[in-house]
């Protein structure tokens, strides 16, 4: 990327350099040429007017001395043109039509480039052709003779010194620009080599790599990139330790009523227990294992959206008076009281809002030192169901994280939500799957405080 950037940064430089230069030579061209041939239409004009004293002859000469004289008056003219401000001059000497009689123009001139007609009628010519400007005017000569002065001089931006300089400061402009472009580049790149360079750690399992944390006022893309990273890394670690904590859980849970199971059966077998108290244990223990397994089928079902409900017309309250009779005779130890103020209409799915309030009950009585208090009221569009214990409560740190999947590995929290850590987190999926939400937090009276919301029923028409 580094290499990219340089070549875009000095591309640009060079770009620009170009258009700037070809810019600068056009517009000094055009201004010597506009310039050269008004400077050159004065000369002309001037010339023109002083032309008789320079060619005028004497009195008296013959023919033959008269032309000699002309001729050395036009050489003398002619060298007056190392010493003015333009590269050649022509004298014309033109009849009454415009025909040339004699003279000669200068070397890179023809009669064809100057319109004698409107030199004749008084008017100063001036034009370019190429880099050639020049330019002539007309002036009475002595003996009745007219006079056309053309003079020519090669536009010249006048760019030779400034060109190499111009070349000189573009090369200078190029190295600077690389060396910033590889410095830029270097700058630039450095988080995303070192966000590449964590990332490859991260996947190759060393996910407490973090990156440079930037300050808070950086907001830019590169700041974010880094604390999107540092974040999917604190994710990734806490599920990989949450996965970790879950597997030896389950593995405990199943182990316990797997021993149970298994000592039992050899005490039958040996004859040294009770087969039908044996019988019972056993299968108390079965189907505590049943329960695991179809909480962990469950789960696995609600995160892969293939759960199904079937949702239809209920009374929220009527379940919750049937859950908590349900919970009373399995807890003798704890008082489960319904607290309801008359039907509560809402469209769900009755065997899932069952498995929701048994799951939230029984871990409330699993908890509670005395009392379980389960409420049940309107709040706007919603049906809310509250789940109030006296128990110890759960950890401030940990109220965020009650309905996460395997929430009893998290940072042994001092509350555990039961032994295998699915309960809550199959209490949020079905709450989810029916439209509602879900959330924790103290008790009125200490104790720790789980509820839900469901939406009401639309009314009935009338």
């Amino acid at each position: 990327m580094t290499r990219r950037l340089a070549l875009v940064i000095v591309g640009v430089v060079i770009t620009t350099l170009l258009l700037a230069g070809a810019g600068t030579l056009l517009l000094s061209a055009a201004r010597a040429r506009t310039t050269s041939v008004n400077e050159i239409r004065e000369q002309a004009v001037q010339m023109a007017a002083n032309i008789d004293e320079v060619l005028e002859l004497d009195d008296g000469l013959s023919q033959a001395e008269a032309a000699k004289q002309l001729r050395n008056r036009l050489r003398v003219l002619a060298a007056l043109r190392q010493m003015v401000e333009f590269d050649d001059i022509g004298v014309l000497v033109v009849g009454a039509q415009g025909e040339v009689q004699s003279g000669e123009l200068p070397s890179s001139l023809s009669v064809d480039d100057i319109d004698l007609q409107r030199v004749v009628a008084g008017e100063a010519v001036a034009d370019n052709r190429g880099k050639l400007a020049f330019a002539a005017a007309a002036a009475a000569g002595p003996g009745g003779r007219q006079y056309v002065v053309v003079v020519t001089r090669r536009i010249d931006a006048g760019l030779g010194p400034a060109f190499v300089l111009f070349v000189w400061a573009s090369c200078a402009t190029i190295l600077l620009a690389l060396g910033a472009a590889y410095l830029l580049g270097r700058r630039l790149t450095r988080p995303l080599r070192e966000a590449s360079l964590a990332t490859q750690q991260i996947a190759a399992g060393h996910l407490s790599t973090r990156l440079a944390e930037p300050a808070a006022s950086d907001h830019d893309e590169l700041a974010e990139l880094s604390r999107n990273i540092n974040f999917m890394a604190a994710s990734l670690e806490r599920s990989r330790g949450l996965e970790q904590q879950f597997l030896l859980s389950v593995s405990h849970d199943l182990r316990t009523p797997l021993t149970s199971i298994r000592g039992y059966a050899e005490a039958i077998d040996d004859g040294n227990v009770d087969p039908k108290r044996a019988a019972g244990i056993i299968r108390s223990e079965s189907r505590r294992l049943e329960r695991l397994v179809a909480d962990l089928l469950d789960l696995a079902k609600l995160q892969a959206k293939s759960f199904t409900f079937t949702m239809v017309p209920l009374d929220l309250a009527a379940a919750v008076h049937t859950s908590v009779a349900g919970a009373a005779g399995s807890n003798a130890d704890v008082s489960f009281q319904p607290v309801t103020s008359g039907p509560i209409p809402v469209v769900a799915d009755p065997d899932r809002v069952a498995q929701v309030l048994a799951n939230l009950v029984e871990n409330a009585g699993r908890y509670a030192r005395s009392a379980v208090l389960v409420s049940a009221r309107t709040d706007g569009p919603w049906a809310v169901v509250t789940v109030d214990d006296d128990g110890p409560g759960i950890a401030a740190h940990d109220l965020p994280h009650v309905f996460e999947r395997l929430y009893v590995a998290r940072h042994q929290p001092e509350r555990k939500e039961s032994s295998s850590g699915l309960g809550l987190a199959i209490v949020r999926e079905l709450v989810v799957g029916m439209g509602g939400t879900v959330e924790a937090g103290a008790a009125p009276h200490g104790g720790a405080r789980l509820a839900f919301r469901l939406p009401l029923a639309a009314p009935s028409p009338p």
